[in-house]
Parts: structure tokens; sequence; C-alpha cells
């Protein structure tokens, strides 16, 4: 269950962080910033729980469904802006109000996220001081999300491209939170057995070879599109 929402948590961290991509540079600068301040803030709170602790909330049905709910909800925020958006570029009428409001919001299930992470960096290094792992998060927090969002606004320029991703990716954090939440537990357990880093490696590979071929061949089809517009 652990590594299946620690999945989870990833797909979160990349979905916002594309979220966040569609605004300014400063905009990522200031939730980077809020994001810094919370780490800070919770940080005495997270050194108050334990493994058992933490293990005990994800095999809590009553807990797991309230998380349920508010992976359902805000997927639907972001599928509602991916949408949105999508009618503004293409010159459609779109509620101006509704399309700021959703611009500015970054994501809410980030920072459970940043909270389970710091209770994981206390727990991974035991002699350091509290105040000190919890500085260093922040500042990595400062730093990495403004520059993974502007990361992947370079690696994605096409803004289309990028909205069709961050909907395929709240897609997935939608159906897999109400998996791994409903009813606290996977139905179908995975075998106990080493992990095949082989496979791993392949599967990762395919995929980004995949994601590559796919934006070279959309970036060659709008090239030729454009080169016939212009004769």
């Amino acid at each position: 269950m652990e590594i299946v929402v620690s999945i989870l948590m990833l797909f979160i961290v990349i979905g916002s962080l594309l979220k966040i991509s569609f605004n300014k540079f400063l905009y990522s600068i200031a939730i980077g910033a809020v994001a810094a301040l919370f780490v800070v803030a919770t940080y005495q709170y997270a050194t108050l729980q334990s493994k058992t602790q933490l293990a005990d909330y994800l095999q809590n049905i009553n807990i797991m469904q309230n998380i349920a709910v508010l992976v359902t909800i805000e997927s639907l925020v972001m599928l509602a802006y991916d949408f949105l958006s999508l009618r503004s570029m293409f010159s459609l009428k779109t509620t101006r109000w509704l399309m700021q409001i959703l611009s500015l919001f970054p994501g809410l299930l980030l920072f459970p996220v940043l909270f389970y992470g710091l209770t994981q960096a206390i727990f991974n290094m035991p002699g350091v001081k509290f105040g000190i792992i919890a500085g260093l998060m922040a500042l990595s927090v400062l730093t990495l999300i403004p520059a993974l969002s502007f990361g992947l606004k370079k690696l994605v320029p096409d803004e289309e491209l990028r909205f069709e991703v961050h909907f395929v990716v709240t897609l997935f954090v939608t159906i897999l939170g109400l998996i791994t939440t409903v009813n606290g537990h996977v139905t179908y357990a995975a075998v106990k057995q080493p992990t095949d880093w082989k496979a791993i490696t392949t599967a990762t590979v395919a995929f980004v070879f995949a994601f590559l071929l796919g934006y070279g061949c959309n970036r060659l089809k709008w090239w030729i599109i454009k080169k016939v517009i212009n004769k």
C-alpha cells in the first residue's frame, strides 16, 4: 500500500508542477515560498509522528475515504481548468473570472505530500536536528518548485501538448486515488519479490522514447502545416 500511495503522491507532484508551469515564473516563485513556509510551520507537528502512526493512517478506512473525496474534488477542478483553457486557446467562449481563479489554484494536495515527505526525511535522518532538516527541505522546496516547473515549460514548450499531459496525469491521479483509498486496501495484493530493476529501467526508457517520439511527431506535423499555409 505504501508503494502505491507513494506513486500517487509522485503524480500529484508532477500534476502540480505542470499546473504551475502554465503561469508566470514569479507565480512559481510565490508558490515555492508558500510551500517552504508550510514546511517550516509544520515541522514541529511532523516530529510528533511515527512510522507506526502513519501506517495506521494508511489502513484507516475513514481517513482514506476522506482523502479519496479530496483527490476527486481537486482532480475535477484541474480537469475544469484544462477544458476551459483549451476552449480559450481555440477562441471559444469562456468565463473569464472563473479562468482567473482556476489559473491561480496550484493544487492543495501538494501540501499533504510535502508534509509526508518531511516526516520521511525526519525518519531517515536520525541524529540531525529537526530544525535543520526542516530548513533544508524548505530551501529545497523553495528552489525546486520554480526550477522544475520552468524545466517542464522548456521541455514541453507547446502549451496545448502540456495541457494534454496535465489532463492525462490528472486522470491517472483520480483513478489511482480511488483505487487505493476507497476500501483502504488493494484487492489483489502484489506478490513479494525482489525489485526487478531491469524491468523498471526498460519501462522507463520505453516511456521516455514514446513520449519524445510523440512530441517530435507533433512538432513535425505543425511545422509541415505552417509550411503549407505559408505557401
